[in-house]
C-alpha cells in the first residue's frame, strides 16, 4: 500500500534497543514536529475547509502520541532528552524546494507538502512495523503496532488531499518521483537511534 522502495533491516532494531531513552526521546519529538506540520499546513492554507478539519484531527493525535511517548519515558524512569535535527525529513525538504530560484503555483506548493507529510507517515509506518514485529519488549511492541495503524491513516489522509487539490500537477507522477528520492535517502540510515536514522 505505501509503495516504499526501500525495506528497512530489521537488525535496525538491535541498534534501538542498545539505547532505548535515545529512541524514545527522537520519536517524542518526530510526533511534536508532525503536529507542528499539520498546523503550518492549516496556516498556509486555511480556504481548504475539509483538509483543515482533518489536520485539527491529525494534529491533536500527534500531540496526544507526543505524550504517550513522553509517559512512557517517565515510566521507564527517564527524562525527555533535547530535540535534535532530524537530517532525514531535512534531506527530504530538499526534494520539494526544488532548484534555486524555481518558483511553483500555490498548488505545485500544497501538493509537494501534502506529498511530503506522505512520505514522513509512510516511512514512520514501516519503521513503526519493524519495531513491532522485532523488538523484545512487549509494550514498546503493542504501542508500536498501534502508532503504525494511526500513521498509514495518516499517510493515507495526506494522499487523498494531494489528489483531491490537485488541477493540474500529475499527483501519481510526482509521488513516483518522491518515492525514488526517499529511497535513495533512507538507503544511508538505519544507523542510529532515531526512527528515521
Amino acid at each position: 500500500m505505501l509503495g516504499l522502495k526501500f525495506t528497512t533491516d530489521p537488525k535496525w532494531v538491535n541498534i534501538v534497543e542498545s539505547n532505548i531513552d535515545e529512541i524514545l526521546t527522537d520519536h517524542a519529538f518526530c510526533e511534536q514536529k508532525a503536529a507542528s506540520n499539520s498546523i503550518s499546513l492549516i496556516v498556509h492554507y486555511p480556504e481548504h475547509t475539509e483538509m483543515v478539519s482533518e489536520l485539527v484531527r491529525i494534529a491533536q493525535e500527534e500531540l496526544t502520541h507526543f505524550g504517550q511517548v513522553h509517559d512512557l519515558i517517565i515510566k521507564r524512569g527517564g527524562v525527555l532528552g533535547k530535540e535534535r535535527k532530524d537530517d532525514y525529513v531535512n534531506e527530504l525538504m530538499q526534494f520539494i524546494k526544488g532548484e534555486k530560484g524555481s518558483h511553483k503555483t500555490r498548488e505545485e506548493a500544497l501538493v509537494d507538502r501534502l506529498l511530503f507529510s506522505a512520505m514522513i507517515e509512510a516511512r514512520s509506518c514501516e519503521r513503526f512495523r519493524v519495531l513491532s514485529e522485532n523488538i523484545k519488549d512487549p509494550e514498546l511492541a503493542g504501542f508500536y503496532r498501534d502508532l503504525m495503524i494511526s500513521e498509514a491513516n495518516h499517510y493515507t489522509v495526506f494522499i487523498t488531499f494531494a489528489r483531491k487539490y490537485a488541477t493540474s500537477v500529475d499527483v501519481d507522477k510526482r509521488w513516483k518521483e518522491f518515492l525514488e528520492y526517499e529511497a535513495g535517502v533512507i538507503s544511508r540510515y538505519g544507523k542510529k537511534k532515531e526512527i528515521h536514522g
